[in-house]
């Protein structure tokens, strides 16, 4: 049975072996998607991840058929799955990496047999340990030229991770990528490391279970990526966790084909919820939906707090943070309030997921904040409503230049208020779209640089005219924060002045 192609997740009789949930960790770069991806090449895999830097968790369920692969074995229930929770490797995720390996009954620690131990490694044996959960050592990359398995063996002696072939009880297989050595042998070692450990599920249980991830659909709702630990989860099922409930209205796999019931150990995603539960909340079955109600926690009381606490004599910088999942809300929240900046206060006033929206850009109004998205959009509306009331608004599909922009801005609320200055000037070739006190323009910057944001003053035959602002730039059609000399851009100029063709506009900032 494949599961990617039937409407049933596997079938298992009460108490007997399911498959086991595999969390992979290990230091960034050191192989952890490649390895997955390697698998999934060999075996029957689907999957849900994010471009590039794994963003989120993901699940992943593996079908691999017992030897030998033939139809008598079939029908003797030869099929056997394992379920990968994939954990991204950037440190800003060490609160994901950790919930992953609460939630999983096997570990995978991958190390790099050409690296070695890295600061990342060290922090991953550690979420092992705290754990408890049995684990196996993958010594990837063992094809690459300088890779020494033994002295990689060594250096783990000395973190207290013990193989067996050192005299200690954790497997370790070497493994490549590349040449998928040790790919075989590494998922028959889960499974026998999860049968040594009781890995086993009831089907015919009420469904319970682990919120592995959330998001906003636009078109239904919020939608959750549901782990079954235990019994079987179906259309029509009452659930509720701490901060939400609701009707399964769907069920899917990572292919978005529809499910009748997911059993243990495997993952499906569920419409239906009210509001989008907490990433990491344990969900239940419940009989009716006062009983699913009762569990779900007021949370609104901590959220304000949030947003009215400010110490006295405190510099503050308010912002709203948008993001695409829960798992990277969280993360990127935790990583904002460790930002170290003895001076300025970061206040996140709002933090959820799903598009940027008029009520955010109201919000932003409100409490003078600045509105960062990530790897999410801003529709035409808001951001229209942005550029009028002068709100910024930045979005970001990479975690390091949206940390980096942070920093920026902390580092500037310190700094001295500046009188503008001129920074640039612009050649005005053509005027586009003339609307009350907003036009749109184009030309090419003559001196200086043209930026977002600056105060602009029209010239005239050398006479100045009036006053306006660049609420929005555009470079080959693409919004840009700043274009140099000698590049055309269009402009979005709003003052009260008529901009025509052949007049200079003079750019002043900070």
């Amino acid at each position: 049975m494949n599961i990617a192609k039937t409407k049933n997740a596997p079938e298992t009789s009460p108490t007997q072996n399911r498959p086991p949930v595999v969390v992979v960790l290990g230091h960034v770069d050191h192989g952890k998607s490649s390895l997955l991806e390697a698998i999934r090449e060999d075996f029957k895999i689907t999957s849900k991840e994010s471009g590039g830097i794994t963003q989120h968790i993901g699940a992943y369920v593996v079908e691999v058929l017992a030897e030998p692969k033939s139809a008598e074995a079939l029908r003797e229930g030869g099929q056997r799955f394992i379920t990968f929770l994939d954990t991204p490797g950037h440190e800003a995720f060490s609160a994901l990496r950790s919930r992953g390996a609460k939630v999983a009954d096997v570990a995978v620690l991958v190390v790099a047999a050409d690296e070695g131990i890295r600061a990342q490694t060290k922090e991953a044996i550690e979420v092992i340990k705290k754990s408890g959960i049995p684990f196996i050592v993958a010594l990837n990359k063992i094809d690459k030229p300088g890779a020494d398995a033994e002295r990689i063996k060594r250096e783990l002696s000395q973190h207290e991770v013990f193989v067996e072939t050192m005299g200690g009880q954790v497997p370790c297989v070497e493994t490549s990528a590349t040449t998928k050595q040790g790919i075989p042998q590494l998922l028959e070692m889960i499974f026998l490391v999860a049968e040594v450990a009781g890995v086993q599920g009831d089907p015919q249980k009420p469904a319970s279970g682990v919120v592995i991830e959330v998001f906003l659909d636009p078109q239904r709702g919020p939608a959750a990526t549901l782990l079954v630990r235990e019994g079987t989860l179906r259309v029509g099922d009452i659930v509720g966790t701490k901060s939400s409930w609701g009707k399964i209205k769907i069920l899917e796999d990572f292919q978005a084909i529809q499910l009748e019931g997911a059993g243990p150990g495997m993952p499906t995603r569920a419409i239906g919820f009210e509001s989008a539960p907490g990433v990491g909340e344990e969900f239940a079955v419940f009989k009716n939906e006062d009983m699913a109600k009762i569990r779900v926690a007021p949370l609104e009381a901590k959220k304000i707090q949030q947003v009215l606490e400010v110490p006295e004599g405190k510099r503050v910088l308010n912002v709203i943070l948008k993001a695409d999942v829960a798992g990277s809300l969280e993360a990127l929240e935790n990583l904002f309030l460790s930002l170290p900046h003895q001076e300025v206060i970061l206040r996140i006033v709002e933090g959820s997921i799903g598009e940027i929206s008029e009520k955010d850009v109201r919000l932003a109004q409100g409490t003078k904040a600045k509105i960062f998205g990530f790897r999410t959009k801003v529709s035409r509306t808001s951001q229209d409503f942005a550029n009028r009331e002068g709100i910024s608004v930045e979005t970001f599909d990479v975690i390091y230049d949206l940390i980096q922009r942070v920093r920026q801005l902390l580092e500037q609320s310190v700094e001295p208020e500046a009188a503008e200055h001129e920074i640039g000037s612009l050649k005005v070739l053509a005027v586009f779209f003339t609307e009350k006190n907003r036009q749109i323009v184009g030309g090419r910057v003559a001196e200086g640089e043209a930026r977002k944001g600056a105060s602009i003053e029209v010239i005239r035959q050398d006479v100045s005219v009036g006053k306006g602002k660049a609420a929005n730039l555009q470079k080959d059609k693409k919004d840009a924060p700043v274009v140099g000399k000698g590049e055309e851009c269009g402009i979005l100029y709003e003052g009260e002045v008529r901009v025509e063709a052949g007049d200079t506009l003079t750019f002043y900032g900070k």
